[in-house]
């Protein structure tokens, strides 16, 4: 029997459905965005499949499954360890930033893996150029596909049998089920649901390489970062030399993890102690400038967080973050101002995180405050001084998590003294740094700047 064709609109931002065409969508309120969309199904076997059976979770047999280790031990950091076979990992980020060059260097360093390279946007000698740059030396075990059809896709994929699989990029596929145009979210979800399906059964593990929104999210329906195992986010400032990938989900491992990479001519190297590089610049002697003891995964990195606080030339005071989240910039200042005195409200202030790095641990905002009051006053912070406590709206300063692995980094960096909550618990740790601890912020403000 024929095939029976249905036809349906979608909303190209939020993959709602409508039997007819809108101006407005009524689940995310945009307008403009309802694309016809022609599915093919066809007649549903008659088959009855089989049910299945519950199992106790004590017969469960565990997860015993070697990972795939690459030479890049960023990369295996950010995995969880290395790539479990048959995984599928989504791998975000702007354009041009760097991930299809990550990812091809990831082949040419593992010349005992057999890799298939597929690339819709890029042909086989732009791959080869990119290669060459990068200083490649074996490439016998890559081979490149220029090809957009999954159904081509899938069918070389069965002949070279490989042991990874990388898709560059999954908006550029098409298949020939579907009667609309590549990066559609329907086509992105059933390509996507294809490869997944493939990938489960042939035990192949594959790297799906996706664009990004204007906001800064993946593109394509929400589902896709629900379909795959693990979800990468390929973050830098093109400003800057440094490039961060970020765990966003993993099911085989953490997803608090952060891989460090330089951005040089031959290509992606990665960081290994970042904390060296992003202090290596520091200049001492300068206010406005405090060094935070963060933590990123299970790995200690020290940032140097930079402020500028000036009288304000206009009525109303600029606020401006870099690296940081203004919203909790401004929450830091309403206790800066109600809690110790200092007025705020007619002063611009500017805050940098220095190496184009996104802090997100909230150990970082005792660094940030006096940061701020060090360039409100003009009075230099001891350069053998670094900072790790959470302030809260009262002006508190809160205990944080790996206190231990913090100043364990501190004194390898050559810090004398840290500032710390007094209500830490350093007992069993044993160290020759001093340990400050204080339970206000206005405490910490007195300690140091002493008259």
């Amino acid at each position: 029997m024929a095939a029976k064709q249905k036809s349906h609109f979608v909303c190209q931002n939020c993959s709602h459905q409508s039997s007819k065409w809108l101006g407005k969508c009524p689940e995310c309120n945009q307008w403009n965005t309802f694309e016809e969309e022609l599915l093919v199904k066809g007649i549903a076997s008659k088959k009855s499949t089989s049910k299945a059976k519950p199992t106790k979770l004590a017969e469960v047999q565990g997860l015993d499954v070697s990972r795939i280790s690459f030479k890049d031990q960023e990369l295996n950091r950010v995995l969880g360890g290395g790539m479990i076979p048959g995984s599928v990992v989504l791998f975000g980020g702007e354009p041009g930033i760097g991930k299809s060059t990550l990812l091809l260097q990831m082949a040419l360093e593992n010349p005992d893996l057999r890799i298939l390279y597929v690339s819709g946007e890029e042909s086989a000698q732009q791959i080869k150029v990119r290669a060459e740059r990068i200083s490649a030396t074996n490439a016998d075990n890559l081979y490149l596909l220029a090809e957009v059809h999954l159904e081509n896709i899938l069918e070389v994929a069965k002949e070279i049998q490989p042991q990874l699989m990388v898709i560059d990029s999954i908006q550029t596929l098409q298949s020939t089920q579907i009667e609309s145009s590549p990066g559609t979210l329907t086509q992105v979800r059933e390509c996507a649901n294809e490869l997944i399906q493939f990938s489960k059964s042939f035990n192949i593990p594959c790297f799906l390489i996706g664009h990004i929104t204007k906001e800064g999210s993946l593109a394509g329906p929400k589902v896709l970062e629900h379909m795959v195992d693990t979800v990468l986010q390929f973050e830098g400032d093109r400003s800057h030399i440094y490039r961060m990938v970020r765990t966003i989900k993993n099911r085989f491992g953490s997803t608090n993890e952060l891989g460090i990479y330089e951005m040089k001519s031959a290509g992606l190297q990665p960081v290994t102690n970042p904390s060296n590089i992003l202090l290596e610049m520091r200049d001492k002697g300068f206010s406005g400038i405090a060094v935070a003891a963060n933590i990123e995964g299970i790995r200690p990195i020290f940032i140097e967080t930079q402020a500028l606080v000036s009288p304000s030339a206009y009525g109303t005071p600029q606020r401006s973050a870099t690296g940081f989240d203004l919203r909790r910039l401004s929450m830091l200042l309403a206790v800066l101002e109600k809690k110790c005195g200092f007025k705020m409200g007619l002063e611009d202030v500017f805050l940098n995180i220095t190496g184009g790095i996104k802090v997100e641990d909230p150990a970082s905002d005792l660094a940030i405050c006096l940061a701020i009051v060090s360039s409100k006053i003009d009075m230099p912070l001891p350069s053998d001084l670094c900072f790790a406590g959470e302030v809260g709206l009262s002006g508190e300063i809160r205990p944080i998590q790996r206190i231990a692995s913090r100043i364990k980094e501190a004194e390898k960096l050559g810090f004398k003294r840290i500032v710390l909550s007094k209500y830490s618990d350093l007992k069993e740790i044993r160290t020759s740094m001093e340990l400050l601890q204080f339970g206000k912020i206005q405490e910490v403000f007195s300690a140091i700047f002493k008259p």
